[in-house]
């Protein structure tokens, strides 16, 4: 079925699915009853007393899925992962599928969902796009506690010597909301406390988020969540989370959303969809518990990160695996010709039409994902996600080219056809992981300088000269290299360009990657470095999607996609 000539919506098809209960897809990965924690009949959450008691167990073999630099023309990472889920499902094995909450900025702005699309979605689709099992809220919550607790400690006394003007800790919301960004609180006099200047984030950008994701077991979160900074004394002492005594409570409000969450494909394939931070601001993977959750109960576990792959898989591979100590067995790069012609300079609005030297041109964006891919040790195969506009003579030409370039691809049709579309794909990625063992390593040794890590990524992944910054930011690398220089680096920057600016598409190189910023995670374990223009606190757009979204009187929602 062509998507050209398809006349249902992504939520009218998976309203029209058959979904199991909950246990019967919990059966397939042989976990007890006792310990499935129902939110209605299709959902649930795994005890955290079984999770924490399966670390014993082998592993399954990890598959990430990455994408090229996005456009606007969409890559489907998390259909292809679904499908391939499925298609492995198809082709007798034992799978899950790992996959990231979707954020209700994103759900009401541009972006959409994260549920899949077409005959590869995840179900209950409604309910995981808004509000899920409420975990983002309970990190919203965290984070906000303390926020409150810290102007709290300020109120009365402050005891720590807290200098009002360098707390970092803002206040964070699961909305994209411009006018949050920066704003002054504490007016109206005394009682309502000191009179500053904040500001808001983005829940997926919080730190308590990416803190969610990495840790390993509820004690290890309790420990990173003390280690957060939320500024420093005038003589620049470091303040914790810990001194103002807001951990327990935080942890209190996080011990139910850290067990990990279940679902299921519209087929029948058991999912764990947990956490969400962003690619381009955070790390962009879902949580190490619901990965190794998935490791623990399967043959093959399929997760995604966010963007393209040099944002999303390198921090997978950078900060994920680094502080998890999983090791991944493959990649899969999703591509469709669509994008690559946006790549070479085609037009939006003429993507229906054959053009073959765009499409030639743009080729270079998934040729350069692949190679930084493979710098990891991992072997790669390319997903063509095809589109019934694709003509047979550009299929060709990418098949072609990916050839001459000695690198696998192998064309799949799971929008259209679910996980039979991608029968073809999950066997060519289960005999390349059988035939081409990965030897994984990271890009960068943890005792290399922060700026020689920042350095590494720019110029090995990004095709930069170099990067620069001024002698503020040079000296703030400086002040943090002697305490966390053996930390990971977390680039943010667009996700649209290799380089620092979006308009600039395909495989630009020789460019500089100028950083405005340098902010400590260290209850992540990550130095975050912020290069370009890059907000942490997103806008709507001029029409943003919440304009078409409607209840019905008899309650089912329409316009959400």
């Amino acid at each position: 079925m062509s998507k050209n000539t398809q006349p249902l919506s992504d939520i009218e098809i998976a309203r029209n699915a058959t979904m199991q209960p909950i246990q019967d897809i919990a059966d397939k990965l042989e976990i007890p009853s006792d310990h499935i924690l129902n939110y209605g009949k299709h959902r649930a959450k795994i005890s955290r007393e079984y999770v924490e008691a399966q670390s014993d167990r082998p592993n399954g073999k990890l598959i990430l899925v990455a994408g090229i630099t996005p456009t606007a023309a969409g890559e489907g990472k998390t259909t292809t992962s679904v499908g391939m889920g499925d298609g492995l499902s198809r082709i007798g094995k034992k799978v899950a599928i790992c996959l990231r909450e979707p954020s209700l900025g994103p759900c009401f702005g541009m972006k959409g969902g994260a549920a899949g699309g077409g005959y590869s979605q995840v179900v209950p689709m409604e309910e995981i796009n808004l509000h899920f099992n409420g975990d983002f809220h309970a990190i919203g919550a965290a984070h906000n506690l303390l926020s409150a607790m810290i102007d709290n400690h300020i109120y009365w006394g402050n005891e720590l010597e807290l200098d009002c003007r360098k707390v970092t800790w803002g206040r964070v919301m699961d909305m994209n909301d411009r006018s949050l960004r920066q704003l002054t609180v504490g007016l109206g006099g005394v009682f309502n406390g000191y009179p500053r200047t904040d500001h808001f984030d983005i829940t997926v950008a919080s730190e308590v988020m990416a803190i969610f994701c990495l840790a390993n077991d509820l004690k290890d979160l309790q420990e990173r969540l003390g280690n957060i900074i939320v500024g420093t004394t005038r003589d620049g002492k470091d303040i914790y989370a810990r001194d103002i005594k807001a951990v327990g409570a935080m942890t209190a409000l996080l011990k139910d959303a850290i067990q990990p969450n279940l679902v299921q494909t519209m087929e029948g394939t058991p999912c764990f969809i947990h956490g969400g931070p962003f690619a381009n601001i955070a790390h962009g993977c879902n949580s190490v518990i619901a990965t190794k959750t998935a490791l623990k109960h399967a043959d093959y576990v399929i997760t995604e990160a966010g963007f393209g792959a040099d944002l999303g898989a390198e921090k997978f591979f950078d900060i994920k695996m680094r502080k998890s100590g999983l090791k991944p067995d493959a990649a899969v790069i999703v591509a469709t010709i669509r994008a690559l012609k946006i790549h070479g300079g085609a037009e939006q609005d003429k993507l229906g039409e054959e053009n073959l030297k765009a499409l030639e041109d743009g080729f270079v964006n998934l040729k350069r994902h692949v190679s930084n891919t493979r710098k990891f040790g991992v072997p790669v195969m390319v997903a063509l996600n095809s589109f019934s506009a694709d003509t047979q003579a550009e299929r060709d030409l990418l098949l072609g080219l990916c050839e001459q370039a000695g690198i696998s691809a192998v064309e799949s049709d799971h929008w259209a056809r679910g996980g039979e579309g991608a029968e073809a794909l999950s066997q060519a990625v289960v005999d390349m992981i059988d035939n081409e063992p990965a030897n994984f390593e990271f890009l960068y040794n943890a005792q290399l300088s922060l700026w020689g890590k920042t350095r590494t990524i720019a110029q090995e992944l990004y095709g930069a000269e170099d990067i620069i910054a001024d002698k503020k930011v040079r000296n703030q690398f400086e002040a943090l290299e002697a305490k966390h220089g053996d930390l990971p680096i977390c680039i943010a920057k667009t996700p649209l360009s290799f380089s620092t600016d979006p308009l600039l598409k395909g495989a630009p190189s020789g460019h500089v990657v100028p950083i405005r910023e340098v902010r400590l995670s260290a209850g992540a374990g990550f130095v975050v470095v912020v290069c370009g223009d890059i907000m942490t606190m997103p806008g709507l757009p001029r029409k943003p999607a919440a304009e078409s979204i409607y209840v019905r009187e008899d309650g089912e929602i329409e316009g959400l996609f």
